[in-house]
């Protein structure tokens, strides 16, 4: 059996987030939420998360896990409004200790009590009913970047786009185009027939459709950075050469400000923020 899917697009951030459940036990995740933020404004609010978790509870639904991917640069997690709602475990990979380590000082951001419930590493597997999230660690994007594998649903976060955007910007500290590789590499190893959902879309030349999921072997196949056998000497030059023309993240301050501790808004943030009522 298929493990079942719904994916909720957040046009203003080009986001996928994923409501995944076993539709035996009815235990779900959620995975990388978006918490709704108008950066000219200041003003955040919850309804497109809420959105997710009223569909959650339309399908009697228990919601165990608030997934991400990796600390996000674009958008604020919503991860506080899922625990808040279902009590879930927010989850993240260790390596968000490398992010918190370079921009915590930065902010002037508080990480000892970070808001998350569980750092995983690389093979661990968390329960999801009587389906099993495997955890795997594909750094690239940043340190913390990990791809989560249940059942023949694969997500990895901002690793990979559709095959005809290509790979994700590598010039974030502690980023690295040729870890990158490596990473990609260990998903293209995976089943061709895996299912990969991707956690953006901004839509490939020519494409007139968002679209956030394909296969393994069509990326390997296809995919504009990295497919057909490209090289890693050849990736790495491509991937820095385009890095070195990406302007910076519209969001990025308050976005990792809020997100190196879980979607918690600290006590001063850069942007001012209050909660729409």
């Amino acid at each position: 059996m298929k493990t079942r899917v719904e994916s909720f697009f957040d046009s203003k951030s080009n986001t996928i987030t994923y409501l995944v459940w076993d539709e035996t036990t009815s235990r779900a995740a959620i995975i990388d939420p978006v918490l709704d933020f108008n950066l000219a404004s200041g003003m955040a609010s919850t309804a497109s998360v809420d959105a997710i978790l009223d569909r959650a509870e339309q399908l009697k639904l228990q919601v165990d896990w608030s997934l991400e991917t990796h600390v996000h640069a674009d958008h604020l997690s919503g991860a506080q409004r899922v625990k808040e709602r279902t009590g879930a475990k927010i989850v993240i990979g260790s390596g968000v200790r490398e992010v918190q380590a370079h921009f915590a000082p930065i902010f002037g951001c508080d990480c000892s009590t970070d808001g998350f419930d569980r750092f995983v590493e690389d093979g661990d597997r968390l329960a999801l009913g009587g389906l099993e999230i495997e955890v795997i660690h594909v750094p690239g994007h940043t340190p913390a970047d990990v791809a989560y594998r249940i059942g023949d649903a694969l997500f990895v976060g901002d690793t990979l786009f559709m095959p005809d955007f290509g790979t994700a910007r590598c010039d974030f500290p502690e980023g690295c185009a040729r870890k990158l590789y490596n990473s990609i590499q260990r998903l293209f190893s995976l089943p061709d027939e895996t299912r990969m959902f991707l956690c953006h879309d901004y839509k490939g030349p020519g494409r007139d459709e968002f679209a956030w999921e394909t296969t393994v072997v069509e990326q390997r196949r296809a995919n504009v950075h990295i497919g057909q056998g490209t090289g890693e000497e050849e990736f790495v030059a491509m991937r820095r050469a385009r890095d070195a023309s990406l302007p910076v993240p519209a969001m990025l301050l308050p976005a990792l400000q809020v997100n190196i501790r879980a979607g918690q808004m600290p006590d001063i943030i850069q942007v001012p923020v209050t909660w729409a009522k």
